[in-house]
């Protein structure tokens, strides 16, 4: 029997952080041995809040297959590919573009959000609007069963599922109804305090990183705001550093300890984040390594070799979605 098969991506905008690390690509390298997987570099999403610097795109674009690499992403089981370098996907984005409204797209929760967080209000890009479109047909030129996001991306899994049905319904059963994945930690928080670690805030820990700097943005971290030295008490609860903690350190009963002498004003802030930075930095140093020993021939390989086989096999299902349109002239 045929494994099922996932789609997963990133928009090239910058570094991944470890935030996408225990949101999605954890669960990329444990899945890869049971599911065909496809990870879609998606350049061509980037560039609807970034159409006026394409230059930006293209240098995180291979950047993006070094993360994935240091990771522990095995290309010869994962295939990275380029999403401007399918055409089938701007083709089926148009045949999707018929069957959702203006005002569905624009009530998805990730849209609104945002479209807001980026100032557009009414100078909305159109091709920013219809994302969600656009995402649908990345996910459905493979047929992805399953797509791996945090809990921001949810919305627009549930619309592209709207998508799948509204087009089955028409024309007859050619997609699966894709199911989402939520990783390990759906939302990590900046070191900011804000709800989410994002490449656009500048809270971010990026799996790039080198020790010193990882040190320095845990020393910095928000804490309690409320705490003025070490031994008033303080409150872990919804403390980044000691989320971070819950999530990294290996180690509950020290995790458990500093929250004890934290409440009791036992602990400073400082003794905390040494030693999750210890934490951190023991984490990434693999990943450090694996992404030294990386080579840009390689990676070039690896785009070119997984986009020929993401386009042949968005070829075979745009075979089926002709047939099943009756457009698949004999012209």
């Amino acid at each position: 029997m045929a494994k099922k098969r996932i789609l997963t991506g990133d928009r090239p905008t910058g570094q991944l952080h470890l935030g996408h690390y225990v949101g999605s690509l954890k669960n990329r390298v444990r899945l890869q041995d049971q599911y065909d997987q496809y990870i879609l570099i998606a350049d061509v999403q980037a560039l609807t809040d970034n159409f006026d610097n394409p230059q930006k795109v293209n240098k995180n674009l291979k950047e993006l297959v070094y993360d994935y690499l240091s990771v522990g992403i095995d290309p010869q089981k994962t295939t990275i590919f380029v999403q401007s370098l399918i055409p089938q996907i701007a083709e089926l984005t148009v045949f999707y573009l018929n069957l959702v409204t203006l005002e569905r797209v624009l009530r998805n929760p990730t849209v609104k959000t945002e479209i807001k967080d980026k100032g557009f209000d009414k100078n909305l890009p159109a091709g920013f609007a219809m994302y969600p479109v656009s995402q649908a047909a990345d996910i459905t030129c493979v047929n992805a069963d399953l797509v791996p996001v945090g809990e921001d991306q949810l919305p627009m899994i549930e619309q592209t599922r709207e998508i799948v049905r509204k087009f089955n319904s028409l024309y007859g059963e050619v997609f699966v109804e894709p199911e989402a994945l939520l990783g390990d930690v759906p939302r990590l928080p900046g070191t900011d305090g804000n709800s989410k670690m994002s490449k656009s805030l500048g809270n971010a820990i990026y799996l790039s990183d080198d020790r010193d700097t990882v040190s320095k943005k845990v020393m910095g971290m928000y804490t309690d705001p409320n705490r003025l030295h070490p031994t008033d008490p303080g409150n872990p609860e919804g403390n980044p550093v000691f989320i971070y903690h819950e999530v990294f350190n290996e180690d509950k009963s020290e995790v458990e300890d500093f929250k004890k002498r934290y409440r009791e004003g036992k602990v400073g802030d400082v003794e905390v984040k040494k030693r999750l930075a210890e934490v951190l930095n023991k984490m990434l140093d693999p990943i450090r390594e694996r992404r030294a020993n990386v080579s840009s021939h390689e990676v070039d390989t690896i785009l070119h070799q997984g986009t020929e086989k993401a386009r042949q096999t968005a070829s075979e299902v745009m075979s089926r979605v002709r047939s099943a349109m009756k457009i698949d002239y004999k012209i």
